[in-house]
C-alpha cells in the first residue's frame, strides 16, 4: 500500500502539485465525514474526516470499461493512495435506458483486477448515483423556489434553435418567467408520470447569453418512463449527468474531481450548482474542485463505447472480452498483467493537453513487466518434420535423450524443465530454405546449427511437397556436441533454432493477434471506422508445444523461445485443449 511518503517517488504532474498545495496550505482541513455521504445537515454533527484527499472513479454502468478507463482508475485510486486519501467507485446510474447490474459487476472485477479496492478501514466506498435521487429532487426543488430554475415546455427543437450559436446568443425561453410556484407544480406532476417523455424538462435560470454555451439554461431533470435497475419504477424522471455529477461529488466529500478535458466547459456550471446548493444550506463547504486532464488517445485503437458495442454487436468481434479489444476484458484475455497496465499509466503520466500515444509505450510497459515473470518454453508454430537420420547411429535405437531448460533463464531458483530428443522434431518452416538468402545462419543443406539445449546437426537435404515447399528435412547429429557437455564448444555455429520432439510435443491451437485496425486514427475526421478493419488481425494455427505446457492454468503467461509471449486463453484452455493467445513479440512492432 503507498503511503504520503510514495508520491515523493513517482513522477511529478499537474495534478501532484494541485493537491500538495492544497495539502500545504490547508485548504482541505476542517472538512467532516461520518463514513457514509451526507449534506449539509448530516454532516455538521459528523466527525472530521480521516481522509486526506478524495478522490472518485465514476463510470456508467452501460459497458465494459477499456484502457483509458484503467488509466482513470491508476489515477484516482493512485492519487488517493500517494497521499493518504481514499477513492470512491460511483456507478454513475442516472441513465437507465442502457445500465444493468451485469456490467456493475464487470466494472467491480476490472477495479479490483487491476489492484485497486475501495474499501477503506473496513468501510466500503462503493456509492451509486441512485442512492441520490431524493437529495437530487430536493436540490431541484430547492433551485426552483430560488428562483435559480424552471420547467420549460418547449419542444426539444425548439430549444436547440433558441440556444443561439458560439456567436449568438440565445433567446429566452417563453416559460422562463414562469412564476416558481407555477415550476413546482409542473415539476411535481413531471413526477408523478403526468406528462410525456419530451413534454418538458427542468432547466437551469443562468445567462441565454453566456458565451459558454454550457450556461445558457443547462437541462437538469428530463421525463424517461423506463424502468431503473435499482429504483424499478420509483422514478420516471432522471437528472442529467451534468446536474447529478456535482451534487454527487459534494455529498461524497470529493477533494478533488478529476474528469478528462471534454468535461472542460462544464467546470463553471459544476461551480455555478454547487455555490448556489451551499448557499442555499443544503450542501456543506468546502466544495469540491472539479480538475481536467488529457484522455488517452491510443494508436489503432478505438475506446468510444458506441463504437466498441457496434464492433460486437455486429460480429466483428467475438464479444467484450475478444482480445483485439481495448477492453479491460479484452486486454486480460489477451495476457496483459494488471502490472503491465499501472506501469503503463506512469509512464504516460497526466498532462492538459491531448497527444497520441503509440501503441508500442503499452506494449513496452507489458514486456518489461512480463520479463521477470514469465516462465520459458519452446513452441513450433509453423511446423515443419525434421529426421535426424543417424540418431541409431549416435544415440542407440529407441533412445530419447532428456533436454534440460532453466524454467527462466535469470532466476536459477525456479528450477528446471524437461523435454524428450528423439529422431524427429518439428522445427519452424522459416528455419529452412533450400536456397538461403545472404546472413541466413540457420538450416539449408550443408548448413550447421544447433537445436537448442540439444545437439550440433548438419543438414543433409530435404524432401519437397509437390508446390515445391519443404516436406520434410533431413539431417545428421554431429556427435559430442550436446549441449551442457565438454565438447559442446568444440564446433562453432552460428545458428540455434528452437524445437519440439516428436516424441512428448503437445498439440496446440495458437491464435495470433495483430491490430484490429490498420489505421493509426481509424476514425480520424468521422471517418468510417468499419473500412480500417484488418482482415487478419486474428489467424489460428495449430502448433506443438513443448510436453511443460500441459500443466499451464488458463491465464498463466509465458514467454514462447523467439516467438514473444503468450498466454492461455481465459476462456478455452483447458487439459484436454491447450489454447494460447500471443500477447506481444519479443521486441516493438505488432
Amino acid at each position: 500500500m503507498s503511503t504520503p511518503e510514495t508520491a515523493n517517488s513517482r513522477p511529478s504532474h499537474f495534478l501532484r502539485q494541485v493537491i500538495e498545495a492544497d495539502l500545504a496550505s490547508g485548504a482541505l482541513q476542517g472538512r467532516h465525514f461520518a463514513g457514509v455521504p451526507g449534506d449539509a445537515q448530516q454532516l455538521a454533527a459528523a466527525p472530521l474526516d480521516r481522509a486526506r484527499i478524495r478522490t472518485r472513479f465514476p463510470p456508467e454502468p452501460n459497458g465494459y470499461l477499456h484502457i483509458g478507463h484503467a488509466k482513470s482508475i491508476c489515477l484516482n485510486f493512485g492519487l488517493a493512495a500517494d497521499y493518504g486519501g481514499v477513492c470512491h467507485l460511483r456507478l454513475d446510474d442516472t441513465n437507465p435506458e442502457k445500465e444493468d447490474m451485469h456490467y456493475v459487476e464487470a466494472i467491480r472485477d476490472a477495479v479490483r483486477w487491476l489492484g485497486f479496492d475501495w474499501v477503506s478501514e473496513g468501510v466500503s466506498h462503493e456509492y451509486f448515483a441512485s442512492d441520490y435521487f431524493d437529495f437530487m429532487w430536493r436540490a431541484a426543488c430547492a433551485l426552483i423556489e430560488a428562483g435559480l430554475a424552471y420547467v420549460d415546455e418547449q419542444s426539444a427543437e425548439d430549444m436547440r434553435r433558441n440556444r443561439g450559436t458560439l456567436t449568438e446568443p440565445g433567446l429566452d425561453s417563453p416559460w422562463r418567467g414562469r412564476p416558481r410556484a407555477d415550476s413546482l407544480r409542473r415539476f411535481q406532476e413531471m413526477r408523478d408520470g403526468l406528462h410525456a417523455e419530451g413534454s418538458m424538462v427542468l432547466r437551469a435560470r443562468i445567462d441565454m447569453a453566456s458565451p459558454n454555451l454550457n450556461l445558457r439554461d443547462p437541462t437538469l431533470y428530463r421525463i424517461r418512463f423506463v424502468r431503473h435497475h435499482r429504483t424499478g419504477e420509483r422514478w420516471c424522471i432522471y437528472p442529467m449527468y451534468t446536474f447529478a455529477h456535482p451534487i454527487e461529488d459534494a455529498l461524497e466529500r470529493i477533494t478533488h474531481s478529476i474528469c478528462t478535458l471534454e468535461f472542460e466547459d462544464q467546470r463553471p456550471f459544476y461551480d455555478w450548482l454547487l455555490q448556489h446548493l451551499a448557499e442555499l444550506g443544503l450542501l456543506e463547504r468546502p466544495l469540491p474542485r472539479q480538475f481536467e486532464f488529457a484522455r488517452l488517445n491510443l494508436s489503432t485503437v478505438l475506446t468510444s463505447k458506441r463504437k466498441l458495442a457496434q464492433l460486437v454487436e455486429q460480429g466483428h468481434v467475438a464479444g467484450w472480452d475478444d482480445p483485439r479489444l481495448p477492453t479491460i476484458a479484452g486486454l486480460r484475455r489477451r495476457g496483459y498483467t494488471p502490472g503491465a497496465l499501472r506501469l503503463f499509466a506512469e509512464r504516460i503520466g497526466v498532462s492538459k493537453s491531448d497527444s497520441w500515444i503509440d501503441y508500442s509505450v503499452l506494449e513496452g510497459a507489458l514486456r518489461d513487466d512480463l520479463d521477470p515473470l514469465a516462465p520459458r518454453a519452446m513452441a513450433v508454430l509453423d511446423p515443419l518434420p525434421l529426421v535426424l537420420d543417424n540418431w541409431d547411429e549416435v544415440i542407440g535405437a529407441g533412445r530419447l535423450e532428456t533436454c534440460h531448460a532453466p524454467l527462466h533463464p535469470h532466476h536459477a531458483e525456479r528450477g528446471l524443465r524437461s523435454f524428450q530428443l528423439g529422431p524427429r522434431v518439428w522445427i519452424e518452416r522459416s528455419d529452412f530454405e533450400f536456397e538461403p538468402p545472404k546472413g541466413f545462419f540457420r538450416l539449408f543443406p550443408g548448413g550447421r546449427v544447433r537445436l537448442k539445449y540439444g545437439y550440433v546437426i548438419e543438414c543433409t537435404g530435404a524432401e519437397r511437397a509437390a508446390d515445391g515447399s519443404a516436406r520434410e528435412v533431413h539431417a545428421r547429429i554431429v556427435p559430442d556436441t550436446r549441449s551442457g557437455t565438454p565438447g559442446a564448444a568444440a564446433v562453432k555455429v552460428k545458428g540455434v533454432i528452437s524445437w519440439v520432439g516428436a516424441a512428448d510435443a503437445l498439440p496446440a491451437e495458437v491464435r495470433l493477434y495483430e491490430p484490429l485496425f490498420l489505421a493509426e486514427q481509424p476514425d480520424a475526421g468521422g471517418a468510417d471506422f468499419l473500412r480500417a478493419l484488418n482482415p487478419r488481425s486474428l489467424q489460428v494455427v495449430q502448433a506443438w508445444v513443448e510436453p511443460s505446457l500441459a500443466q499451464a492454468a488458463a491465464g498463466e503467461s509465458f514467454q514462447f523461445e523467439r516467438h514473444g509471449y503468450f498466454v492461455a486463453d481465459l476462456r478455452d484452455h483447458g487439459a484436454a485443449r491447450l489454447v494460447f493467445n500471443r500477447t506481444t513479440g519479443l521486441r516493438d512492432g505488432r
